[in-house]
């Protein structure tokens, strides 16, 4: 019935009463009228519709109201992003209603809906993300106070020394929110000590514990991988394809040791390439609804750090038996394809196999081969089927690219640390051939898989990558046309193809780098739902991802549903039914913990970039302007650190034309805007607040 409901306020101009409902849904019977209240006190509750003080019903997004997400500002007041609205509603700090950063909140928009810069009031916390926060707790006497690290969180904690777990001054924590005692003051109670703030690496664990990422397997977990096995058998090979004899590899960074994905190749005689990827067969060992998969689900992802992974899995597995590891048998789903020469698949298996890589290649040293013609000793037996990797990879990329394939080709930097975990040099990563070679490959095999399950009509979980909204690439276009550059041929719609067009047709500007990572901010972000809606990114019709079952727990789903269907033939009603609910959560709570996991890695990233500029203070760096707002500009340096010249600090009045992005000089009419290179000195750093600041030495 909700869905009834729904549609007739739908189509329906204002607000409808219980009994205009009724008549539109055509109710007669007094139980269908108990039905019908139900329905909306159950809507109301979850705030899909607006209960008027006129005893009439509206849909909430045809209201004055708004739920969305509130980004607090450290100093007090805040955002509320919504998803049907361009802009963002303004909360000053008088009408946060007690909202902290990242809660679910219903706000009243208290300005017209249609004005540039809509500002509200918060009427009601629907969801608080998280009564747990971390901070530093120091005592007086025996009152302990904790500061929290999210300055965005305008509030003190207030703990008794019971409450303390016997915590001591300079100690990080995890504290529970307690009572309120005024409207920056709260009572709370320790539940965790992290470590002592100058300890190596309590910093990152820290963020860690902000976003609630286990870093220690449950005891239940621990004594089900005791018993597990760490070495293939015969018996579990029987009914497997034996590619044991295949010339099979892997090619990952140095330091890689979770080893999901191998690969093999070759030229058939009729001049098509077969390519094979093997997957390791993690699903086999991880049993669905085990204490391992159910902490597997709950993680989501492995997590990345600059001196640290924290793994989906337990070592044992990760690096052990489900690690494609050298010279060692290991069971795996291998998805095998053929292509012409123009890259088009023309046939494909997907099937358990028992695999021995020969040998764990690293991207430098094939990068060596491919790149510059030098064959680093032991990959001599390997160094033509490199080749032809290569060679296939090409035709496979530029078939993407004849489809419209989108290529950001924006920089990510590498930080490196020393044994305590303080950062020595900031580089850009590498992405070379044998990157690009890896990336073409895995992407085949997760559009194959995906292609096979959608055309059985099977319950799945995809990738999916929707189309960027209009106004949003209308609005870059806007602002490019500021810069100087009209877009030959005015771009009348949102295919990957005319994206495409438009990076080409940026890429020899001296700004690209800037340009196309706003560009990238454009788009929708990716996420995992049970529904093909496409990847726009990828310009695919079909997608999932099927290659990182160690590190991703959709990756494992995809894996037990290929067992279910393709290899157990469990088709039947029961089966898909379990599935079509099941995946609902999946994927949404795999979206989410990727979300959390992409955040840490920021924030982590954002503390050791300000620790690393604390050592540079007062030396000078050449950047390009990346940002420009009404408070200041951002400016990234060429080893992509980006840091604040503050408004307040450059010495004139600028104006703000947010329209060109640009800051222009009362007195001196220095005009500054995105793009240009200048020359900064760095004047301030705190790793503790992940502030860097510049001052402007000269433009260059």
């Amino acid at each position: 019935m909700k869905d009834e409901i729904i549609r007739v306020l739908k189509n329906k101009d204002g607000a409808l009463s219980i009994y205009d409902i009724k008549d539109e849904l055509e109710l007669e019977e007094v139980n269908e009228l108990e039905e019908l209240s139900k329905a909306l006190r159950e809507l109301e509750e979850d705030f899909t519709i607006y209960h008027s003080n006129k005893d009439k019903y509206m849909l909430l997004e045809n209201s004055h109201l708004r739920k969305g997400i509130l980004r607090a500002n450290k100093k007090g007041f805040g955002f509320v992003q919504i998803d049907d609205m361009q802009e963002d509603v303004y909360v000053s700090s008088d009408n946060m209603n007690g909202a902290f950063n990242d809660d679910i909140v219903l706000v009243e928009v208290t300005t017209k809906m249609n004005i540039a810069k809509p500002e509200g009031r918060i009427l009601k916390i629907i969801k608080r993300e998280t009564n747990r926060y971390v901070g530093e707790i120091n005592f007086i006497k025996d009152k302990g106070t904790v500061v929290l690290d999210d300055k965005k969180i305008n509030i003190e904690i207030e703990v008794k020394k019971e409450d303390s777990m016997n915590a001591v001054d300079g100690h990080k924590v995890i504290v529970e929110l307690g009572r309120k005692i005024n409207a920056h003051k709260y009572y709370g109670k320790v539940i965790e000590i992290i470590g002592h703030k100058n300890d190596p690496g309590v910093d990152i664990l820290s963020i860690v514990r902000k976003y609630n990422i286990n870093t220690e397997f449950p005891d239940d977990v621990c004594e089900e991988v005791k018993d597990m096995p760490m070495e293939v058998t015969e018996e579990e090979c029987k009914d497997r394809r034996d590619l044991r004899d295949k010339v099979i590899f892997t090619i990952d960074g140095d330091d890689t040791k979770d080893i999901d994905d191998a690969i093999s190749i070759k030229k058939l005689a009729n001049g098509h390439y077969e390519l094979g990827v093997h997957i390791a067969d993690v699903s086999y060992y991880v049993k669905e609804g085990s204490p391992l998969d159910k902490e597997a689900m709950e993680r989501g992802t492995s997590v990345y750090l600059v001196d640290r992974v924290i793994p989906m899995l337990p070592h044992e597995l990760s690096n052990g038996i489900c690690s494609l590891n050298p010279n060692v048998d290991r069971l795996a789903i291998s998805c095998v394809m053929e292509f012409d020469s123009n890259g088009k698949q023309i046939d494909y298996e997907i099937f358990q196999s028992v695999i021995k890589s020969r040998i764990q290649m690293t991207y430098k040293k094939v990068n060596s081969i491919l790149e510059n013609n030098e064959v680093p000793e032991g990959y001599e037996p390997y160094a033509n089927d490199l080749k032809l990797m290569q060679e296939l990879a090409s035709i496979l990329r530029k078939a993407k690219e004849a489809r419209g394939y989108i290529d950001f080709e924006v920089d990510e930097a590498k930080i490196l640390v020393d044994e305590n975990c303080v950062p020595t040099e900031i580089i850009k990563r590498d992405r070379g051939t044998g990157e690009m070679l890896i990336e073409d490959f895995m992407i085949a095999a997760n559009e194959c898989v995906a292609t096979h399950i959608y055309f059985m009509n099977l319950p799945f979980i995809y990738r999916i990558h929707e189309v960027p909204k209009e106004e949003k690439i209308r609005s870059y276009l806007s602002f490019i046309a500021t810069l100087g550059y009209q877009v030959p041929g005015y771009i009348k719609d949102t295919r990957p193809k005319t994206i495409q067009k438009l990076i080409k047709f940026l890429e020899d500007k001296k700004e690209f780098k800037i340009l196309s990572s706003l560009l990238l901010r454009s788009m929708q972000k990716a996420v995992y739902k049970p529904e093909n809606l496409g990847h726009y990114g990828l310009a695919s019709k079909c997608y999932t991802h099927f290659t990182s079952p160690i590190r991703r727990y959709p990756d494992t789903t995809v894996h037990r549903l290929l067992r279910t269907y393709l290899f157990n033939k469990k088709l039947d009603t029961k089966t898909m039914r379990y599935w079509e609910e099941k995946l609902v959560f999946v994927a949404e709570h795999s979206s989410e913990q990727e979300r959390a996991s992409v955040d840490c890695e920021r924030e982590v990233e954002d503390m050791k970039m300000a620790e690393y500029m604390e050592k540079h203070i007062g030396e000078e760096f050449e950047g390009m302007i990346s940002t420009v707002t009404s408070f200041g500009m951002f400016v990234e340096l060429d080893n992509l650190v980006e840091g604040l010249v503050p408004i307040k600090e450059m010495n004139d009045f600028f104006h703000y034309d947010e329209e060109r992005m640009t800051l222009t000089g009362e007195r001196s009419h220095i005009k500054y805007t995105i793009g240009e290179r200048i020359v900064v000195k760095v004047v301030r750093a705190i790793k503790e607040e992940k502030i860097i600041d510049f001052e402007i030495v000269r433009k260059l």
